[in-house]
């Protein structure tokens, strides 16, 4: 209240409330083998969008198996195209046509030549895809071509017709395990949820399980790898898929193949949902199928696993590997949906503390009661999500000064909830 003159003076401001909000979840990694594509880095695929210009292949499309199993679930896919072969080419008088990507893909492609009807001094060039085209455009010479999705034009001087020139040369190339550790140190610098290896490699499941204990353990990430048969990992980062199932065109998905789905649906699961008794998208039988102490065994032993109920595959118990409990990491460590809250709460107050605290709030009691109240809010809202109870704002949040002056120290107190799981009931004759 400063000023000179006489007047009104409004200032207005908001409501002072919580900045940060419950994470999104959804995002899945996988590292594929594939014939089109970029080489060896990530790409974006969205649930529900074309994949035909990336990829080279509709999602439906046998090829691209692993992708769709995937996005059946979660809403954005991470992909690394591990392999990078040679490109295919062709050439047409001063023209020469090479393959976008590297593949056996770009076998599939064609270029026509044709003379244009309306103005005979220029040419109609049209890229086709297995017969189908893909672009086209009308120029006057070789100079005039641009590169498409597809391929890429080069050379000078006049184009010659053609009723079809076709790309040839194109190879797949190899994968080694080094292309994995590549793939895992592009991901690391991206915010994703789940990553699933889907080839039953002992040294690579190793590798895997290393680099989500070090994000977890040492980096504050909160992530879960899916593998197939790896309970050796007896770790609540590593989900280990036992069986895999059979979908209802007849296809065999393996547990490698089957990670695919798991890796998405455990993305996409929310806080407050447990995949037990979910049933696998399109899914009508599990194989192999196991007996009830075989199940049991699994479970037992922290395997992930189908089993067949009334035409469908479905979860039967959404859990992880660990079964080491010791007094720090009990059963509930085990159970993903608690996992998912425990690991929500890590991320998502990371974020928002560095996004809005660190470097910017006065570590005084007024500050630290702003960082109070931000967790308190969010824990509220985590219960509002059902995700947890009892939550006690006054007594399970502590937050003062720590022992340095930029320091505070932070200590919470929750009880995930977990889903009903066993029923047990009498029922009485009279």
């Amino acid at each position: 209240m400063n000023k000179v003159r006489p007047g009104v003076y409004i200032n207005v401001v908001s409501e002072p409330k919580a900045i940060g909000t419950v994470g999104e979840r959804g995002i899945t990694a996988m590292a594929l083998s594939l014939p089109w594509g970029p080489s060896k880095q990530l790409v974006t695929v969205e649930a529900g969008a074309d994949t035909m210009d990336v990829l080279g292949f509709d999602v439906n499309d046998p090829t691209l198996l692993l992708v769709r199993e995937a996005l059946k679930r979660a809403k954005t896919l991470l992909l690394y195209r591990l392999n990078d072969g040679v490109k295919a080419t062709a050439t047409e008088g001063d023209l020469t046509i090479t393959a976008k990507y590297s593949g056996v893909r770009g076998n599939d492609i064609s270029v026509v030549i044709q003379t244009n009807i309306d103005d005979p001094a220029k040419f109609d060039v049209k890229t086709l895809v297995k017969g189908v085209e893909v672009d086209a455009q009308t120029v006057a010479n070789i100079a005039g071509l641009v590169s498409n999705v597809w391929v890429d034009f080069s050379g000078t001087g006049a184009l010659t017709a053609t009723a079809g020139v076709n790309l040839t040369g194109g190879t797949t190339g190899t994968v080694t395990n080094a292309d994995h550790t590549a793939f895992l140190a592009a991901l690391e610098l991206q915010d994703f949820n789940t990553v699933g290896l889907t080839t039953d490699d002992a040294s690579l499941k190793a590798v895997y399980t290393a680099f989500v204990k070090r994000l977890r353990e040492d980096e504050g990430k909160k992530v879960q790898a899916v593998l197939p048969n790896y309970p050796a990992a007896d770790y609540e980062g590593v989900v280990s898929v036992k069986n895999g199932v059979i979908l209802s065109d007849g296809t065999t998905l393996t547990p490698a193949q089957a990670v695919a789905w798991v890796s998405g649906a455990t993305a996409a699961a929310t806080v407050s949902q447990a995949l037990t008794y979910t049933a696998y998208d399109d899914a009508v039988d599990v194989s192999p199928r196991y007996t009830n102490t075989q199940i049991e065994t699994g479970l037992k032993a922290g395997e992930f696993l189908f089993t067949a109920s009334n035409g469908r595959a479905i979860v039967e118990q959404d859990i992880n590997s660990l079964t080491g409990f010791t007094p720090d990491k009990g059963k509930q460590f085990s159970k993903n949906r608690v996992l998912r809250v425990l690991d929500g709460i890590a991320n998502d107050l990371k974020r928002t503390f560095e996004n809005f605290y660190i470097g910017k709030v006065d570590n005084n009691d007024d500050g630290r009661n702003l960082l109070k109240s931000e967790i308190i809010s969010y824990i509220s809202a985590l219960q509002n999500a059902n995700a947890v109870q009892n939550f006690d704002a006054q007594n399970d949040v502590i937050v003062v000064a720590g022992a340095e002056s930029d320091s505070v120290y932070a200590e919470l107190s929750i009880q995930p909830v977990d889903s009903i799981e066993k029923i047990y009931m009498k029922v009485r004759v009279k």
